[in-house]
């Protein structure tokens, strides 16, 4: 897959789309661009089989968040608290943001 550019960054609060934890929300634990997936807080929770090994000795079923296209999560604006599209703006110091499409307001810091 090409190299995307992602509206969706590490951090960011977002809402799934679809599937079955479509509703839910979570912030962005990891992204991959090149292949254009996300990974999110308590989003998409798969079981992981794990042999005992020295560090973990009992080993057993681990629970971990599997990561899922990008195209299945909407930002949530910190300020209005509404999922969004992104959009671009230029600051008057020449700096491009992505911003709410809603309210205007900045989603970077």
């Amino acid at each position: 897959m090409v190299n995307k550019k992602m509206p969706v960054r590490r951090g960011d609060r977002v809402l799934v789309l679809s599937g079955k934890d479509k509703g839910k929300k979570g912030k962005v634990i990891s992204t991959e661009p090149r292949q254009g997936r996300v990974k999110v807080e308590g989003v998409n929770i798969i079981k992981k089989h794990a042999k005992p090994t020295q560090r973990v000795p009992q080993g057993g079923i681990r629970e971990m968040e599997a990561d899922f296209p990008a195209s299945r999560v909407m930002v949530v604006c910190p300020a209005c608290s509404k999922p969004t599209r992104v959009a671009k703006k230029t600051l008057s110091d020449d700096r491009r943001v992505r911003a709410c499409r809603k309210c205007g307001e900045s989603l970077d810091k």
